[in-house]
């Protein structure tokens, strides 16, 4: 089991007319990730109401903010007891066979134009063996194409763009990489997290967007960045694309401060809590509530 110690803060200045937030920071409650602990503090006396969705797991926390500054922190305990996989096992799961929770992950989305790279990804992968490892090239192409590179990207920025410029960060990874998974009909979805294990060169602790993959009848995790140590990672939210899973979506005026991110990993060998590490095994860890039905399907 892998515990992660959580600390998110975020602060804002909220204008003079007040403002609406939809917030995706509290960690998801899945079939092998739960929490043992959180608190949440507002510094603000509003009322707060959680949602949670209850196919993907996804807590998204409404408020209605005054006018001044307002403080968001967030503290959890997160255990993780990762299903892991051996990659040479793992088929892909033909349409015919996709559960209908699944289907959407393998449509064309705002971000991840797959029906724009149909030809570049059965040129590049249409004719590799199926299954786990053609996934794995997929994202091995995606680290080799593109240069993670801070400030390159903004909110507008799609997959077709990432593959054009070349470079970007962690959630322009993820966007292109769902395209190509998409392109040849692999279901892919965008997932959201906090970046455990990237190197400080690349700039203090931020949130970390990743991708899982819908083989086998399980969604399997890849971190097509490579910034991070995915056995790490504390799943927030899960959707189609960046625009399903904002860690905040603002209504009003508002200007933000950076956020304030700390993950840290417990080890307990006595009780089976270990470190995150990298693993040649294929981890999944948010498997939904029809998994069951979907693993006699697949």
């Amino acid at each position: 089991m892998i515990r992660i110690e959580l600390q998110i803060e975020l602060n804002y200045t909220v204008g003079p007319q007040g403002a609406d937030f939809v917030f995706n920071i509290h960690a998801a409650h899945t079939a092998h990730q739960s929490i043992s602990a959180e608190n949440l503090v507002l510094s603000q006396n509003v009322a707060s109401q959680i949602h949670t969705d209850p196919i993907t797991g996804n807590r998204y926390m409404r408020l209605s903010a005054f006018p001044g500054d307002l403080r968001v922190a967030y503290q959890a305990t997160v255990d993780i007891t990762h299903h892991r996989g051996q990659t040479e096992q793992i088929a892909e799961v033909p349409v015919r066979l996709l559960p209908p929770e699944v289907m959407s992950y393998v449509y064309p989305s705002r971000y991840c134009q797959s029906d724009r790279l149909l030809k570049l990804a059965n040129d590049e992968f249409g004719s590799l063996r199926q299954g786990y490892s053609r996934v794995q090239t997929i994202r091995d192409w995606v680290q080799r194409h593109v240069a993670f590179t801070p400030n390159t990207s903004n909110s507008n920025t799609s997959a077709v763009d990432t593959l054009i410029g070349r470079a970007g960060i962690c959630r322009d990874f993820a966007h292109l990489m769902i395209a190509l998974c998409r392109a040849i009909n692999i279901p892919a979805r965008f997932t959201t997290g906090t970046d455990y294990g990237a190197d400080p060169v690349l700039g203090p602790p931020d949130f970390h967007a990743y991708v899982e993959v819908y083989l086998g009848g399980r969604w399997y995790t890849f971190d097509p960045s490579g910034t991070a140590i995915p056995m790490g990672l504390v799943r927030f939210g899960t959707g189609r694309d960046a625009a399903d899973v904002a860690f905040a979506t603002i209504f009003g005026a508002v200007q933000s401060g950076a956020p304030l991110i700390r993950a840290w990993a417990v080890e307990d060998g006595a009780h089976g809590i270990r470190l995150p590490h990298h693993t040649r095994e294929a981890l999944s860890s948010g498997d939904g509530p029809f998994q069951a039905s979907a693993q006699g399907q697949g």
